[in-house]
């Protein structure tokens, strides 16, 4: 018989043990073994290794690298590509990553570029993009890079793209926030506080019930509010007992917020220039318990000559919506330029109609908040200081402690330095609907005069004349020598017949013949008119008092 150390193997296993190993075992087991005793050789003689090896580890890392690079490498698609990308229909994918490579190129364009490629044809290019991926117009989404940076650009409209989280606004003049909430999450509503600068807002994030047909609602104890549409108000901080004035009130959300801060005492004047929109201000004021205010359908350009003195005024201008992107998409494509100036021509307009009526000399009020749902410059910090040239006003802090200051240079246009105090709220960086706020405090009741570099004296006559403040001028008595108006009346066929043989046309003999008869009876109705005028100025007194039968004997003594 075999003692146990005689039937141990080589590795110290027993042979009964070995068999019961796997194959793959075996073979790890003896690489192991073999590696082990590799390691112990090269310890004692250790070579370096050789030169060619080295070399192509060096190469193959080059190789790595240049690959790498040049699949960073942005690459712009060629005129026959994008022809071929124009026919068929977009495919978003590669444009979304084109837009992507494209931004970091332009972040980096010194070293990323592509040679003989300029920075206008990579930024033409992401304009296309742009455009196609997010639906918007050639004209909006220039408008967009002039007013934003490359890297936050994407991010604005990317906010666009999702709606806004609904928000409501407590009234306070019937409820406590806390009581509402309450019974709203006993509803199976689920809400937070808007934040630490609202007192009044609640943020709703999903509810099982209809949040606009709850019995809290159709009993006035909240509105549907933004969150956006609350900072006007805690800008305009209207006190109890004043007068205040909403100029564009509609649908009365704003205007039932100042009556909440106001607690139902002193007299809103909530007014609108569209009379089926002032039904959707009386049920609200109606439901949320307001008493104070009268409703009043006046175009807002005409107010100061119907009813002034305010304390206070509000105007939420008209504006083009590019801030509300979200809740109307159509604004992406249905705005051009000519809309944006005619809406920045008509806040200019309402602006100084709100600013005149404003008592200047109130001892609690005199402020006028100027707001808009839109982004654009030509609509916001153009307006205000439009207004600050115009009007005895000056732009005061909004007392809002968050939000980004308004521009005080636009590209080539540069404005009062005092619009650091507006204050600009983006969806993609405060939560909420693209708004302006402006707040702006009246220190003279006196209209400044417009000075002649602004206004050509033209103007100011035929705008005097128009008030009433002026006489309208009377045109001079004309001479009694033919020959000067024979001559003024031959001036204008000698301009037409110019005209004609610029144009290359050829009147025949009896079209001028009958174009003198015309001329003719023309002359003979002006001299008429001329007797006449020279009757009325004789027997009508001139505003000095003295007679205008006197003046013209005298100058034409002088003249003989």
């Amino acid at each position: 018989d075999l003692s146990e150390d005689e039937i141990m193997d080589d590795y110290g296993v027993a042979s009964s043990s070995d068999e019961e190993l796997l194959p793959i075992e075996r073979a790890a087991r003896k690489q192991k073994m073999e590696g082990q005793d590799i390691s112990e050789d090269d310890s004692e003689d250790e070579t370096p290794p050789s030169k060619q090896r080295v070399e192509q580890e060096k190469e193959k890392d080059t190789d790595l690298k240049l690959n790498m690079e040049a699949e960073e490498c942005f690459v712009l698609p060629s005129g026959q590509e994008i022809e071929k990308e124009a026919a068929q229909p977009p495919d978003l994918q590669l444009v979304h990553q084109r837009i992507k490579d494209n931004m970091e190129v332009l972040q980096d364009f010194s070293s990323k570029r592509e040679k003989g490629r300029s920075r206008q044809e990579y930024l033409s290019l992401l304009h296309q993009d742009l455009a196609a991926y997010y639906s918007y117009s050639d004209f909006l989404i220039g408008k967009m890079t002039e007013l934003f940076p490359l890297s936050e650009l994407v991010e604005f409209l990317e906010a666009n793209e999702v709606s806004r989280p609904v928000t409501l606004r407590t009234n306070t003049l019937k409820t406590r926030r806390r009581d509402l909430a309450q019974a709203l999450i006993n509803r199976g509503v689920n809400l937070d506080p808007l934040g630490k600068w609202s007192k009044t807002g609640l943020v709703v994030y999903d509810s099982s019930v209809p949040i606009g047909a709850t019995p809290e609602y159709l009993a006035g104890h909240y509105m549907l509010q933004g969150a956006s549409s609350l900072l006007p108000v805690m800008s305009l901080a209207p006190q109890e007992n004043e007068r205040v004035l909403d100029m564009c009130c509609a649908p009365g959300g704003k205007t039932s917020y100042i009556a909440q801060l106001m607690k139902n005492t002193g007299v809103i004047l909530a007014n609108d220039s569209n009379a089926e929109r002032l039904h959707s201000v009386v049920g609200n004021l109606h439901r949320l318990g307001v008493t104070n205010t009268v409703v009043s359908h006046c175009d807002g350009r005409q107010f100061p000559k119907v009813l002034g003195g305010f304390d206070r005024v509000l105007l939420d201008a008209p504006c083009s919506g590019t801030g509300v992107i979200s809740k109307d998409p159509t604004v992406k494509t249905n705005k051009d330029e000519k809309d944006i100036l005619r809406c920045a021509h008509l806040q200019k307009e309402l602006i100084l109609s709100a600013i005149d009526s404003v008592n200047a000399t109130s001892e609690t009020g005199g402020y006028i908040v100027y707001c808009t749902c839109s982004v654009m410059v030509e609509e916001n910090e153009w307006v205000v200081d439009y207004a600050l040239k115009k009007r005895n006003v000056r732009l005061v802090p909004t007392g809002l402690d968050f939000g980004k200051e308004g521009f005080t240079r636009f590209r080539e246009r540069r404005f009062h330095p005092s619009l650091k105090s507006t204050r600009r709220f983006y969806p993609h960086t405060h939560n909420m609907d693209g708004f302006f706020v402006a707040k702006l405090k009246k220190f003279s009741n006196a209209i400044p005069k417009p000075q002649k570099d602004e206004v050509p004296s033209e103007e100011l006559t035929t705008q005097a004349v128009k008030d009433g403040s002026a006489p309208a001028p009377t045109e001079p008595s004309p001479k009694k020598k033919k020959g000067p108006e024979s001559k003024a009346n031959q001036q204008p066929a000698s301009k037409q017949e110019l005209s004609a043989a610029v144009a290359g046309r050829k009147e025949t003999k009896g079209e001028l013949n009958a174009n003198k008869k015309k001329k003719l009876l023309i002359a003979s109705k002006q001299s008429n008119f001329q007797k006449k005028s020279r009757l009325l100025n004789a027997a009508w007194p001139s505003p000095g008092g003295l007679t205008a039968k006197s003046t013209p004997r005298k100058k034409g003594r002088v003249q003989r």
